[in-house]
């Protein structure tokens, strides 16, 4: 590339390029400030199936401009244009099949009389805009052309237009990942925002390597690769719809337009909460990043305020560690399969020995997950199995949970138990759940037994559901979770080294079993309180929901019935109320007292406990 032609006006590159003795082999990096555009010519017979395809998905095909049959120009994009000769390079299929590349249309100007254009949206357009912000655009970087790659997703199909998503690959310091998605997000038709952070296999990319389109662009140390999605899917389709004559531009041989880059505008100004995208490191193996609106990072960050509150003053804020609850409920977002397991039997001494704090928020977990449409199982010990299966039925039957959750137990009589627990045929590669959580259930200590606060050891009443958690951080997309208010629960030997320092015993009962999040309450439940709502928070925020479906199909808000169904899956203080009258019922005790508000006395309920529900439902409608 001549330096010149990095700063020359759109018109002037088309009329460089026009004259095709320039060499110019893509436009990445040319026509800064300007809108790129990917090109797609069918016969007028197939144009309404194409833009109907094009407005089912507009993540990579967005779409600027349809001609009129014959229309060489494209009057609203670029004056004094000509759609024959104007890109560097020009894809030819017969029937479906790649046949010729050419740099000029020109001898098929007979043809073309019959036939329409499409000019559909590129993200060339932002990459001076990422550039101005600090960020390397690496296959500048290296004078080559993007990466693009053919992906395991299906596109949303439109009569004869079947095909996968294509996208492209962008290596992005993880330093840079807000900027990134901020500036990208606000431009739709440059694709908007990537639509995957992390690994590749996630997309059924193999090697990013080998690239189907374009070229191999380099990682740098501490890149993650980011992908949006690519208009090359209009040259998938053109494959899967066997045209007897059609053309594209080349792959990173785009069309130059005269329209402003939207990005521009949008990198000045300062977008609203709503329209603010961050990311988050939600996993590492994979490598996975979430990302979510900054109004409701702040919703959920607050609902981790809330649940925080230390009513008994035991000093758990010491064990706090900022947006655990966030990056928690953004992996269970991604999830489809989730297994939850509770039980800490506190009352040694008495039968049932389990307590209330812990089973409320498991089933209000699930609630959620259900609405969600989330599979959903629940692992507890084998001798309290049948207990816990009457305490589901009558939770069903008072409408605390829509659906009965199966429940499981799980013993560990073998090695590889674990392994077969979890994974199908006990292959690490085929998964049952893909995320895990833990809400008030006892967990090993250093020595290998199991604590209550006061320093008991309750390891004869607790089946080794610790193995499941320690086997899930060997396999690959499996994440946990851990919720406890104390530091002796499954999941918090994350943080052993705070509870062995500020909680009473801690340097004994310290859980050594570490989640992936370890989420800290005030009281156990209302870990699991705070995580139904802000799952409910995610559902309504279409930045992560766009994220969530790879930018497959058209963004839609939730109907009516989905929305009404996510609602009533929230805890409320009827709802607990029932719940631990159920519980009563069944034998089962408070294990903690007085101010920590679950402390039961017949059908009495702490105020401690109603008020936080009522925090918490209030702050989650401020998302609706």
């Amino acid at each position: 590339m001549f330096k010149c032609q990095s700063v020359m006006s759109s018109s002037a590159l088309r009329a460089l390029i026009r004259k095709k003795t320039h060499g110019i082999e893509n436009t990445s990096g040319l026509a800064a400030g300007y809108q790129q555009a990917n090109v797609v010519i069918l016969h007028k017979s197939l144009a309404d199936d194409f833009e109907a395809f094009c407005h089912a998905n507009p993540s990579p095909l967005p779409l600027l401009y349809r001609s009129q049959p014959g229309e060489w120009g494209c009057l609203p994009l670029a004056a004094d244009a000509d759609i024959r000769v104007d890109c560097p390079q020009y894809c030819v299929f017969k029937d479906g099949l790649l046949v010729s590349r050419v740099s000029s249309l020109m001898s098929y100007s007979g043809q073309l009389q019959d036939m329409v254009s499409f000019y559909l949206g590129c993200s060339f357009s932002f990459e001076r805009t990422l550039r101005e912000a600090g960020v390397p655009v690496r296959n500048v970087e290296q004078n080559c052309n993007v990466s693009m790659f053919r992906t395991s997703l299906q596109c949303r199909g439109v009569g004869q237009f079947q095909c996968p998503m294509v996208v492209t690959m962008r290596p992005v310091p993880e330093e840079k990942l807000d900027i990134v998605a901020q500036i990208t997000h606000l431009t739709p038709l440059a694709h908007g925002g990537p639509i995957h952070i992390g690994d590749p296999a996630v997309l059924g990319i193999q090697d990013v390597s080998r690239p189907e389109y374009g070229d191999p662009v380099a990682l740098c140390p501490g890149d993650v690769p980011a992908f949006w999605a690519c208009g090359v899917t209009g040259v998938e389709a053109v494959q899967s719809c066997k045209p007897t004559l059609a053309f594209t531009h080349s792959p990173g041989c785009m069309f130059l337009t005269d329209r402003e880059d939207s990005s521009v505008s949008a990198s000045t100004s300062t977008p609203e909460p709503d329209q603010c995208p961050l990311t988050f490191s939600i996993s590492q193996q994979p490598l996975h990043f979430s990302v979510a609106s900054k109004a409701v990072v702040q919703s959920i960050r607050d609902l981790e305020k809330i649940i925080g509150e230390d009513p008994g003053e035991r000093g758990i804020r010491a064990l706090f560690v900022q947006d655990e609850l966030l990056r928690s409920c953004l992996s269970l977002s991604h999830s489809s399969s989730v297994l939850i397991t509770t039980g800490f039997p506190t009352h040694y001494t008495h039968n049932p020995p389990e307590e209330t704090d812990g089973p409320p928020g498991a089933i209000a977990i699930a609630a959620t997950l259900q609405a969600l449409q989330k599979e959903v199982a629940i692992v507890t010990d084998h001798r309290a199995l049948e207990m816990n299966q009457r305490i589901m039925e009558d939770a069903v039957k008072k409408g605390v949970i829509k659906t009965a959750v199966p429940l499981l137990s799980y013993q560990g009589n073998s090695p590889d138990s674990a392994l077969y627990f979890l994974c199908h045929n006990g292959d690490h590669k085929k998964p049952r759940f893909d995320h895990l959580v833990a809400i008030e259930r006892s967990g090993r200590a250093s020595d290998g037994n199991y604590y209550n606060m006061r320093g008991v050891n309750i390891k004869h009443l607790v089946d080794p559901i610790d193995d499941l958690f320690t086997t899930a951080s060997t396999i690959p997309g499996i994440s946990t979770t851990g919720i406890g208010d104390g530091g002796n629960e499954l999941g918090m030997g994350k943080v052993k080294e705070a509870v062995r320092e500020h909680m009473p015993n801690g340097s004994l009962i310290a859980c050594d079993v570490a989640a992936d999040f370890a989420i800290t309450a005030g009281v156990s439940n209302w870990g699991g309180y705070g995580m139904a709502c802000a799952l409910y928070i995610l559902s309504l925020c279409p930045i992560h929901q766009r994220y969530r479906h790879k930018g497959l199909g058209q963004p839609h808000p939730p109907t009516q019935d989905q929305h009404q169904a996510w609602a009533a899956s929230l805890p409320s203080v009827a709802k607990e109320e029932e719940m631990l009258s159920i519980l009563v019922q069944h034998g089962v005790r408070s294990g903690k007292t007085g101010t920590l508000g679950m402390e039961v006395d017949g059908l009495s309920f702490h105020p401690t406990h109603s008020d936080l529900i009522i925090k918490l439902r209030d702050r989650t409608s401020q998302r609706k």
